[in-house]
């Protein structure tokens, strides 16, 4: 048991022992006594500091190039990870040796990624109690006309005997403090067979436009996967949004400012004054100890609150409406039904401190280019179908079924809808201001067939690295090339567009 505890924690287990005592004294002396954590500098210095930063030898987000990543790990350490994650669904870093691109890079942390990801794991055959484990029975996955099944090939097939086919976390300082890969603390490394292929071609085609056409967004790379010298994979590797990440925000802005990261248990619901209640979510990235969580509970209390006048007329002193429209529109133009109002809750606030409003960032696109081709641009995406605002019931029947791993709640529909967002495209008021942002993106995403040239572009490079499947990349390419063709055709003769 003693190995399950990090190796900082080993280290000081003095100094922490004489400090839970102190905890301890004091929780008896102030036991009644509410204590709010309070913010005790007005600055916007970040707390951590980096000591090392290593340069490696290729920039590992050139997309245009093939990477190689290798990691090596002691098999009883990876048994416990799996025993945490099994028996407490806790996912504990995992001491880890890495190779990339030629460059040794020891000790560093990994642990497995993902919530509905992992539902779908197995380990000797077995599924964790609780999850789906098998999935969906038929197989395939998203029809490009809407619903499951269809020929984007979606379903993830994990084994935690296979670990370089599993979601991971890199993070490069879990074990040395302070240290960074290229600016870089931690990197994601994405697993196929969830809204697209085994090349998750549709993520990075959804990031290479998001990022043509301007937005905010993450950068991405493909590298050959190798783990304990077992046969590499090829996978997709992600920018993580950490605080570096901040920085990047902070250039694209013009502004300082703090970056919230939405958890998926979030709510965006009014629960008093006390920041701790919001733990389950938001999460702050960066500035901490200079900075809090108080100006997004305001901005909850105030969408939440707030008359219809009101919020048509305030809306743009708490949110860049401009960026938003953006946001929204980017999300049903690639048909991403797991965004800000989906099951996942998949985006980042970011608090402008100068103008002390938020933009929306989105995160998390490999469920995007996998739903219904015909998606209405009115209308908020929906897992299976288009609804204007607030949650969606699950069909009658079971017609539809979940991605692999993606549970159905207790009452069978999945939580959905976001106040912001359903607010948003419900206001006439900030209609010509969404319709503007979705002709403009439309013809930045997918007119001169931008989408369609990434994918070429991309399964070419895709073929080089080491471990692709070149049959498995050309089916899902045509695949997505269908959805996309039937996406461009079906908005080109939307009043929102000919309008």
């Amino acid at each position: 048991m003693v190995h399950r505890i990090p190796v900082r924690i080993r280290h000081y287990w003095r100094l922490l022992a004489t400090c839970a005592a102190t905890l301890v004294a004091f929780a008896v002396v102030f036991s009644t006594v509410r204590v709010a954590p309070l913010v005790t500098s007005g600055g916007r210095e970040d707390a951590d500091r980096v000591t090392t930063d290593i340069a490696g030898t290729v920039d590992l987000f050139d997309a245009s190039k093939a990477h190689t990543i290798g990691l090596t790990f002691h098999d009883d350490d990876y048994q416990r990870v799996l025993d945490a994650f099994w028996d407490e669904n806790e996912k504990e870093y995992l001491e880890a040796d890495l190779v990339i691109d030629g460059t040794t890079v020891p000790s560093v942390g990994i642990r497995l990624k993902g919530n509905s990801t992992l539902g779908g794991v197995t380990r000797d055959g077995q599924s964790r109690q609780g999850s789906r484990g098998g999935g969906p029975p038929g197989g395939g996955g998203f029809r490009a006309g809407g619903g499951m099944g269809g020929p984007m090939g979606g379903r993830a097939s994990l084994k935690a005997e296979e670990p370089e086919t599993l979601p991971w976390l890199i993070r490069f300082d879990e074990f040395v403090e302070g240290r960074r890969y290229q600016g870089h603390r931690e990197v994601a490394v994405r697993v196929g067979g969830m809204g697209g292929g085994a090349a998750v071609l549709n993520e990075a085609v959804s990031l290479d436009v998001l990022a043509a056409a301007g937005e905010i967004t993450q950068r991405y790379a493909y590298t050959s996967f190798a783990v304990n010298g077992r046969p590499a994979t090829a996978r997709l590797i992600v920018e993580h949004p950490d605080d570096e990440f901040a920085d990047t925000v902070a250039e694209a802005t013009g502004h300082s400012g703090v970056l919230y990261k939405s958890l998926a248990s979030s709510q965006f619901t009014d629960q008093g004054d006390d920041p701790t209640e919001y733990a389950d979510d938001f999460k702050q990235i960066n500035a901490k100890g200079s900075q809090d969580l108080q100006p997004v509970i305001d901005l909850i209390r105030w969408v939440n609150t707030a008359s219809d006048a009101e919020f048509d007329a305030g809306l743009d002193e708490h949110v860049d409406v401009d960026a938003f429209a953006r946001y929204v529109a980017t999300q049903n133009l690639l048909v991403n039904f797991d965004d800000m109002a989906g099951p996942g809750r998949n985006y980042y606030l970011w608090y402008d401190l100068d103008a002390k409003r938020f933009t929306v960032v989105g995160w998390d696109y490999n469920l995007t280019l996998s739903g219904d081709a015909t998606q209405d641009p009115a209308e908020s995406v929906s897992m299976g179908g288009g609804m204007r605002g607030g949650g969606f019931p699950a069909p009658e029947g079971g017609g539809f079924q979940p991605p692999e791993g993606m549970e159905r709640p207790p009452g069978g529909g999945f939580r959905s809808g976001h106040k912001l967002k359903e607010r948003f495209l419900a206001s006439a008021a900030w209609k010509d201001t969404y319709r503007w942002a979705y002709r403009e993106l439309y013809n930045k995403i997918y007119g001169n067939a931008a989408a369609l040239n990434r994918i070429k572009e991309i399964t070419a490079v895709i073929g080089t690295v080491q471990g692709a499947n070149a049959e498995a990349t050309a089916t899902e390419a045509s695949n997505l090339s269908t959805l996309i063709l039937q996406r461009t055709q079906y908005l080109a003769t939307h009043e929102i567009i000919t309008g």
